[in-house]
């Protein structure tokens, strides 16, 4: 079965069509003119901004002119994970989808429902004959994976709706109205190389086929961090013997956690021996600890590696390591205003040689109090500095306080309750959504969140739930109606 055999059809088409549109963060040129086209090609008004964004509109079903204009919201991009054996190229190649149950998910990589299924929602409402609609307007943001930048890039007077439906959550029976802010921390610790010392025999470290995840909505799921996990074992084996380091490699995106690492290890030779059981060791303590989280299916092992000609200065090498395996990383605090929502997290996202004589370490820290979020990230800072890096802050971004008295919520209540019976869980996500910066330009926008179900996104995991999309569906097509 392929996903345009899928109902409801109009979304599952669209869908299929932005799926073969590369449309990483930072790389939207093509997603950009295929919404051009799209929208050109089905009679659609289009307009974009100097920023990337897109937005189409639609008058009113006749007779409903003077229903206030809805906006439907998602963004272009998404985020570009694969597994490490898949060959894909995020700039050019589709991603292939595949149908598999009540699911459907892609081939290795990640499929991009976050947020293509959104945008899809949108396109279907636009060419929808059927749909009883208010004036429509359908915004596209760009990046809004790092950094949303079309949501800051956003001007007064691109959109004109003051009720907001942004299609870009993940669980269906759940309506957001806040979320967390966040700020991403660039740490660049220069370095020397020098001789590989004589006596030396080399390994390579490896964790591989962590399940990853989304470095907000699943950080409290306590799932294990490959960078972590890996500076842990060489820190230890540092206590042991005078270990040295050839290169450290982890980590991808800010908002995923690293699923896989491995770095380049120099132990005296005859210490080779011990060294390997204290990694057979390590690999039993790592799969116990992390079983419930992470399954049985991830790897953690150690492999006879040429020796290279030159190493990272040992004293740098080290003190990477250290700061590597003591960064805060995980849960940091929960909400003292809504039960069972994290407040605080941290996630030491990556760690690259970015050159011959420089690491740069990522990490994200999200929080729905801003002062939380600043001191977590100085806390990083501090941390990072004692061992010689510069520290940048980049990527910071405003929460959603959130307003229990929004009309537009009583309105998508009373559509689920209609719909399917009981009453939708309303909730804040310890996620970033582009509707803080919306609301902080646009005070007097009314908005909540919602989307089908979606799972392991930010990772080549990520799959969407079929019969949940039918639901929604229904979902968002009755509130627009309702509006109307």
């Amino acid at each position: 079965m392929k996903i345009t055999d899928l109902q409801p059809k109009l979304v599952w088409e669209c869908f299929d069509e932005i799926t073969k549109v590369p449309r990483p963060t930072h790389h939207l040129e093509k997603m950009k003119a295929f919404l051009v086209d799209w929208a050109n090609r089905h009679g659609i008004a289009v307009k974009t901004d100097e920023v990337g964004n897109v937005v189409m509109t639609k008058p009113a079903t006749p007779g409903h002119e003077n229903a206030p204009t809805l906006v439907l919201q998602g963004h272009q991009d998404m985020v570009a994970e694969k597994r490490g054996d898949k060959v894909h190229d995020f700039l050019n190649d589709p991603i292939t989808t595949i149908v598999d149950g009540d699911w459907v998910k892609a081939d290795g990589t990640t499929l991009g429902a976050d947020n293509g299924l959104g945008c899809a929602m949108a396109m279907a409402a636009l060419i929808d004959e059927n749909l009883v609609h208010g004036p429509l307007e359908c915004l596209f943001t760009v990046d809004e994976e790092q950094g949303l930048i079309g949501a800051n890039g956003l001007k007064p007077g691109f959109i004109t709706g003051k009720v907001l439906l942004n299609i870009d959550s993940e669980e269906f029976g759940q309506l957001v109205i806040g979320c967390a802010g966040g700020k991403v921390t660039v740490c660049t610790l220069p370095f020397d190389t020098v001789k590989t010392p004589d006596g030396y025999s080399f390994v390579e470290v490896k964790i591989d086929h962590l399940k990853g995840g989304h470095s907000g909505m699943e950080i409290n799921l306590g799932r294990g961090n490959a960078n972590q996990q890996l500076a842990r074992f060489i820190w230890e084996a540092g206590q042991k013997w005078p270990v040295v380091l050839g290169n450290f490699d982890g980590g991808g995106l800010a908002n995923a956690i690293p699923r896989e690492a491995h770095a380049i290890v120099g132990v005296p030779t005859d210490a080779i021996g011990d060294f390997n059981a204290a990694a057979e060791e390590f690999n039993k303590t790592i799969h116990a600890e992390l079983a419930l989280s992470e399954g049985s299916d991830f790897v953690f092992e150690v492999k006879p590696f040429d020796t290279p000609d030159l190493i990272i200065e040992p004293k740098t090498g080290s003190a990477l390591v250290a700061a590597v395996f003591a960064c805060p990383n995980g849960v940091q605090g929960m909400s003292q205003a809504v039960a069972g929502l994290v407040e605080t997290s941290c996630n030491l996202a990556s760690v690259k040689m970015v050159d011959d004589h420089k690491f740069e370490i990522t990490i994200h820290q999200r929080s729905s109090v801003d002062s939380r979020r600043d001191e977590i990230a100085d806390r990083v800072k501090a941390l990072f500095q004692l061992i010689g890096c510069t520290v940048a802050f980049d990527d910071a971004y405003v929460g959603w306080a959130p307003n229990p008295e929004s009309k537009l919520l009583k309105v998508a209540e009373t559509s689920f309750e209609s719909l399917f019976g009981s009453k939708p869980r309303v909730e804040a996500l310890h996620a970033g959504l582009e509707c803080g910066l919306f609301l902080e330009k646009m005070p007097d926008l009314d908005m909540i969140s919602f989307g089908p179900t979606l799972k392991d996104i930010h990772s080549p995991s990520e799959k969407a739930n079929i019969t949940s999309v039918q639901e929604f569906w229904k979902l968002l097509t009755d509130i627009i109606t309702r509006l109307a």
